[in-house]
């Protein structure tokens, strides 16, 4: 479990930096998405992951690896908008990292709870296999909010956005080389 912690977090401080650095790019522009469209540009993403997996075609020339990130990003952003949007007050760049940070605290735990009870399971997955749970875990949330949000029995969108951004990082744990 160490390992994996430590590779985790590596992953998010990288896309925690591509975060910051697009924030400084392109401001504050993603709080217009509304959650329903976080999730089709999630969908967009993992739909091209899986396209390149099964044709081996990679016209754009973005690798898997920079879409898995993208996917992470985009699934911190839309746990901080389900709980902000929509909100005309401005947020600074402080308030902005501490909200991206708590997110991902919160999305570390729920994987180290999951961890604990699954093993590392999913370390013998193929990374195709994330792409494929993400898919399914988007049209759960795509369902989800053409429900208006309710759910009968079920987790609602936030779990399983936090589910997509564990997944993506095990696709990326099981994709980069690590120092032995």
């Amino acid at each position: 479990m160490e390992l994996t912690i430590s590779q985790y977090t590596t992953i998010m401080d990288t896309c925690k930096s591509i975060f910051q650095r697009k924030n400084k790019d392109y401001g504050d522009s993603w709080r217009e998405f509304r959650p329903s469209s976080l999730t089709d540009q999630i969908y967009i993403k993992a739909q091209r992951i899986r396209n390149i997996e099964l044709t081996s075609k990679n016209q754009v020339g973005d690798s898997i690896t920079s879409e898995f990130r993208s996917i992470i990003n985009y699934g911190i952003i839309a746990l901080i908008q389900l709980d902000i949007f929509p909100s005309e007050r401005l947020i600074t760049e402080d308030e902005l990292m501490g909200l991206y940070d708590m997110k991902f605290k919160l999305t570390q735990e729920l994987m180290i709870k999951k961890n604990s009870d699954y093993g590392e399971i999913w370390r013998d997955m193929r990374a195709t296999s994330f792409t494929d749970m993400i898919l399914v875990k988007l049209l759960r949330i795509k369902q989800i909010e053409d429900n208006d949000g309710a759910t009968e029995i079920s987790e609602g969108a936030d779990a399983n956005y936090q589910d997509i951004i564990n997944y993506a990082i095990f696709a990326l744990i099981r994709l980069e080389k690590w120092p032995e």
